[in-house]
């Protein structure tokens, strides 16, 4: 495999490359900087590339190959979400940087460059990482490899479109409603939203506890094998993608948390589609709704809104975020402190509805967003209310998880008529990481999906 070829391999097939000699992280990661510059001018999925950094870091990388060191991610260029602080770089979370260059690593990214990952640069989102588009005032709008007139999805738009295009491995995402999984739904990648607090990412809590970590990848094997590196607990995340999952019992769920729910054709099928092959690998798939309750969507909105005010108000310069931000935090300011209080004691119901569900259900396989994708443009000027209204109708499925802080897999799920990717859910029980991996691993054995690539 030449090293152009080794781009669309994904991150785990270009550490095996590495640890093998076929390539060395000096000449992978002059590739990845290359089709960078030869694609980011269309794509604009990097707000900033750390060129001279990333060099050293793969000379030093393979210093440490030659000497016979292993890790995941050694040597692989990867790529990250500008919400995670990068030592020596300021993170613009979308907007005009409020802060000062950062003096430390965020956590995910000091054990991916302990791990001997090559740092190569920061990924746009929209504007304080708010919505599942990628466009701002301040940088314009980050596109769709597969169709450039179309969003590659938010808030980790340009994580999700490098990884699609054959720049990057993997990168890193965050999910605070859908912020992993809509990308990689709406690029044809693999995405992992993960149980909360299983990644640290530091003292303060994100959105009240809204908000996770995640790795972004072309195959399962990629996300599994930066979990072996970001994550807390021990690993095993990587073996668990090639191992089988046994017969498993997964609820069909098409309704979401307000009753029945609108779903485009195309893409309810393509849930069909996949839960049918779920059957055929041996799996009992049953129709079967979650009790999530009809509170448990007002549960979401008011943390969501409480969660942008709260960040909103440690910034020295709000007046630089975009009038519709500065609204939606205005309108979280106003959650009588009684609401958010009884919101939040709330989720303690949800818990204990779903462990009685879990407990006849394995996993639960859901939509992704349920209408065509949005094309660029589509939100440019609206104000806050209608952006926030518009978007509810595509994300029905999404924030429900993250109130609960539960982990979901995004899985490609085949093309719609014109052509854009479309996706899954695959949901599970707090911690069930490694059988998420595992299912999404055999899905991915039996019905591959790299082999089309964005042609640009």
């Amino acid at each position: 495999m030449d090293v152009e070829e080794l781009l669309w391999a994904g991150a785990d097939a270009q550490a095996a490359a590495l640890r093998a000699g076929d390539v060395s992280a000096p000449d992978l990661l002059e590739a990845v900087l290359n089709r960078l510059d030869a694609v980011d001018d269309k794509l604009n999925a990097f707000r900033t590339v750390w060129a001279d950094q990333a060099r050293a870091q793969a000379v030093a990388a393979q210093q440490r190959l030659d000497a016979g060191e292993r890790t995941p991610l050694l040597g692989v260029p990867i790529a990250v979400k500008d919400d995670l602080d990068v030592i020596g770089d300021v993170t613009g979370m979308g907007g005009r940087p409020q802060f000062e260059a950062a003096e430390a690593d965020a956590p995910t990214v000091d054990r991916l460059r302990s791990a001997g990952a090559v740092l190569v640069g920061h990924t746009r989102t929209p504007d304080r990482c708010l919505w599942p588009f990628t466009e701002t005032l301040t940088f314009g709008a980050t596109r769709n490899p597969w169709q450039l007139d179309h969003t590659p999805g938010g808030s980790s738009g340009g994580s999700a479109a490098a990884v699609a295009a054959g720049i990057v491995g993997a990168a890193t995402g965050s999910d605070g409603g859908g912020s992993i999984r809509i990308p990689a739904n709406f690029t044809g990648i693999y995405g992992l939203k993960t149980t909360r607090d299983l990644i640290n990412m530091g003292d303060e809590e994100h959105w009240t506890g809204l908000a996770v970590v995640g790795p972004l990848g072309r195959r399962v094997a990629d996300a599994g094998a930066m979990m072996d590196v970001i994550a807390d607990e021990p690993g095993g995340y990587r073996d668990a993608v090639d191992a089988e999952p046994g017969k498993l019992r997964i609820a069909l769920s098409l309704r979401g948390p307000l009753g029945p729910t609108p779903i485009e054709k195309r893409r309810k099928q393509a849930v069909q589609t996949v839960a049918d092959r779920l059957s055929v690998l041996g799996h009992e798939v049953v129709p079967a709704e979650p009790p999530f309750g009809p509170t448990a969507s007002q549960q979401f909105l008011v943390r969501f809104l409480r969660g942008v005010a709260d960040d909103v108000a440690q910034l020295p310069h709000p007046e630089w975020l975009e009038p519709r931000t500065r609204r939606i935090a205005a309108a979280g300011r106003r959650v009588p402190e009684r609401v958010f209080t009884r919101m939040r004691a709330a989720e303690a119901g949800l818990h204990a509805a779903m462990a009685k569900f879990f407990s006849d259900f394995d996993v639960v396989l859901q939509p992704g967003w349920t209408a065509r994708q949005p094309r660029i443009g589509r939100f440019h000027g609206a104000g806050a209310s209608h952006t926030l209204a518009a978007v509810s109708m595509g994300i029905v499925f999404y924030p429900i998880w993250n109130v609960l802080g539960y982990p979901v897999a995004a899985v490609p799920a085949g093309f719609d008529d014109a052509g854009l990717p479309m996706g899954v859910q695959l949901a599970g029980p707090a911690g069930a990481e490694k059988r998420l991996l595992s299912l999404s691993g055999q899905y991915e054995r039996a019905h591959p999906w790299t082999a089309k690539r964005p042609t640009l």
